[in-house]
């Protein structure tokens, strides 16, 4: 990715973006949550995303869309960039075995979310809080969060703070803490 591709604003854009997009910013508007934003090219990968965090000064976060074998479970874990994800790490600390990645299907059915923009942000779209957050105790020491706004062109900076104790209260998730 050319880093000349990537603006960085503060705040919401003032162009037409996609509904579910416009709606991240207008709940953090609502909710007073000032952010800076990254508009670029599709960031499909981890490179990219390292890239675009070094700009905004922010590490983007590595969230992982999982569910048990029995697909009746699905978890959202949202972990640093640099960490390995080893499953069996996980499993015992959440009590569930077999898990692997959800399918483009589940992730776009309780998210609306399409691989590529998975993010934390997506949670305000899980209405029947089917989906449980996991963020690993990394993620919680950092000044500030880094993800994207329920699509992989733009990225957010967001104070961890502001994620922990005015987001995730108003869309009424209480996040499981885990150790990788």
């Amino acid at each position: 990715m050319n880093t000349s591709d990537i603006s960085i604003s503060a705040g919401r854009p003032t162009d037409e973006r996609l509904p579910k997009e416009t709606a991240v910013y207008d709940l953090l508007d609502k909710l007073g949550i000032s952010y800076m934003r990254a508009d670029h090219p599709a960031s499909d990968t981890m490179e990219e995303c390292l890239a675009i965090g070094e700009l905004l000064g922010v590490r983007i976060c590595k969230n992982l869309f999982l569910c048990n074998r029995q697909k009746t479970r699905f978890y959202l874990l949202s972990m640093p960039e640099d960490k390995p994800f080893r499953t069996k790490d996980l499993s015992s600390q959440i009590n569930s075995s077999r898990l692997s990645f959800a399918n483009a299907d589940d992730m776009l059915r309780l998210l609306d979310l399409t691989p590529g923009s998975v993010s934390i942000m997506g949670l305000m779209n899980d209405r029947e809080k089917l989906v449980t957050l996991l963020l690993d105790k990394d993620i919680l020491s950092l000044e500030y969060f880094g993800c994207h706004p329920c699509i992989n062109t733009s990225s957010l900076k967001l104070k961890t703070d502001d994620i922990i104790h005015k987001l995730l209260p108003c869309l009424g998730y209480e996040p499981v803490t885990v150790a990788l």
